[in-house]
């Protein structure tokens, strides 16, 4: 298997392709040298001869390698590659660099280049291609052409906007770059990619996205419903299906988008169905990557499971709830602090139903987008009083609500986490359960761990300890580097084995 690290076969890739195992969707790509053609391990062809087939970790690897992916099985559909290491500090670097790469949200107002990943990494170019190509294979500038294309090809097959917008949508500086590079690596022109069927404009624009199971659907349905606000999001259930509702909000290139998307569960075939509204087309790229966030649709549970399976066995389908917005996620948490989780919703409730802006939507349930930065920096002490917000609470809503409008504070995937948390830990009311809590969910962080957490003291036993946030902390060390998920396990009530703590062991 053409990868470094890769703890995959090319006969337990084949063996999965076989069985068209979906549990690998998105760990491999086969080429197919017959057809020139590369497909995910779900696809529903006929399973090609093994000495026709060469396996590739990464889409980038298989497109450098001459082959154009398959338009039944869609690429572009799977679940992307999401791999973490605590010792490798090469292997660190190169997949934090594909982490920025693959992060819209980073890149709002700039183009990526290698020197600026270079410059956000804090070495050298030259160092970022090599590491980067010793691990993937493929140059960083490969692998986000490949991203950039398996998008624009996805827009294309799922959307009826014009060439020109899926050009700029995808990342292309131009069309004639987008329509050159399309036809170089694809020979097919654009316009040869067209799917979409005639829709009704208030159905929006409908996409699929990926996902490896198992999934349990039903606990992260259960903790939205719990968590949920209305007036911006809502839950609704019919004899079939069950359809999770938000409005979303997001600024890209100076300008404000706002709209609704729509989602629902199909087990069966390992996807989750997205509506997404017009008015979002322009910025859909960047929507789909907040909700594959949100309901953690990149997580691998075979390499979450080999480190908690012990501690935690029957857990492998839960996921880590992210956020479709980490400045509203940040603003939530802090109203959570030390109360229930109902008497944070009903905070939430008010502060939506005080300071969020209307929005029209098809959806009755669907009336208000959640304050904007710019508004809850400026909301003054008595009108956040007035809703019962603690004025120790109102510090850290302006604070994030400020940092965020002045762009100083980042809340997304793409965003550097120990920086990140140090920012939120500097601001009045944060303390590291917050700023871990926020690390958890809105920076899709897998190894966050809110030490000071009173629940997790008393299922690892260390309540009665004279530190038990230390002695928390070092027990979490068996759960590297995976302790997000550990977290949501043992807030499910799923422990059953708590990993011993080394006596020697010194956190600083």
């Amino acid at each position: 298997m053409t990868t470094k690290n890769s703890l995959l076969t090319d006969d337990d890739c084949y063996l999965a392709l076989k069985a068209k195992d979906a549990r690998f969707d998105g760990r491999f790509f086969t080429g197919v040298t017959s057809t020139g053609i590369y497909c995910r391990p779900v696809c529903s062809v006929k399973t090609p001869l093994r000495k026709n087939c060469h396996f590739f970790s990464h889409a980038a690897q298989a497109e450098s390698a001459g082959f154009r992916p398959c338009l039944r099985c869609r690429p572009e559909l799977a679940p992307h590659s999401v791999a973490w290491s605590i010792q490798d500090s090469s292997f660190i670097l190169a997949h934090q660099a594909a982490r920025l790469l693959d992060a819209p949200d980073g890149w709002t107002d700039e183009s990526p280049s290698v020197e600026k990943l270079a410059a956000r990494l804090g070495v050298s170019s030259r160092h970022v291609r090599r590491i980067f190509e010793a691990q993937f294979g493929v140059s960083p500038l490969q692998y986000l052409q490949t991203r950039r294309l398996l998008t624009a090809k996805q827009l294309l097959a799922d959307t009826d906007m014009p060439v020109t917008q899926v050009a700029l949508a995808s990342g292309f500086a131009s069309v004639r770059r987008f329509n050159a590079a399309f036809v170089q690596h694809y020979r097919l022109n654009p316009s040869q990619m067209r799917r979409q069927q005639a829709r009704p404009e208030h159905e929006g624009i409908t996409v699929r996205l990926g996902y490896r199971p198992p999934y349990d659907v039903a606990s992260m349905l259960k903790f939205i419903e719990t968590h949920r606000i209305n007036a911006i999001e809502f839950i609704a259930t019919d004899a079939h299906q069950t359809s999770v509702g938000r409005t979303f909000s997001v600024e890209s290139g100076g300008k404000t988008h706002a709209g609704w998307l729509l989602a629902r569960f199909d087990e069966p075939r390992s996807q989750l169905v997205l509506q997404v509204s017009e008015s979002l087309l322009g910025v859909l790229p960047l929507v789909i990557r907040r909700v594959r966030a949100l309901f953690d649709l990149d997580a691998d549970p075979a390499a979450i499971n080999s480190v908690l399976q012990s501690s935690f066995p029957g857990g492998d389908g839960l996921r880590v709830p992210g956020a479709l917005d980490g400045y509203e996620l940040a603003v939530r948490a802090v109203l959570g602090q030390q109360v229930t989780v109902a008497a944070a919703r009903t905070l939430a409730q008010r502060l939506v139903d005080r300071f969020g802006e209307p929005i029209e939507t098809p959806w009755p349930l669907l009336t208000r987008l959640f304050p904007a930065p710019a508004v809850l920096a400026a909301a003054s002490s008595d009108a956040l009083g007035q809703l019962g917000i603690v004025r120790q609470r109102q510090a850290a809503i302006n604070g994030i609500a400020r940092g965020v409008a002045e762009k100083r504070l980042q809340l997304h995937g793409g965003a550097d986490v120990n920086t990140t948390i140090a920012q939120l830990k500097a601001l009045p009311g944060i303390g590291d359960w917050t700023a871990q809590y926020i690390a958890m969910r809105a920076l899709c962080w897998p190894d966050a761990f809110p030490a000071g957490d009173v629940a997790l003291h008393k299922m690892l036993g260390v309540q009665g300890l004279k530190s038990p946030a230390r002695e928390a902390e070092k027990a979490s060390l068996a759960w590297k580097p995976w302790r997000s998920y550990a977290v949501i396990r043992a807030w499910s009530g799923l422990l059953v084995a708590a990993p011993a703590i080394p006596a020697s062991l010194e956190i600083p």
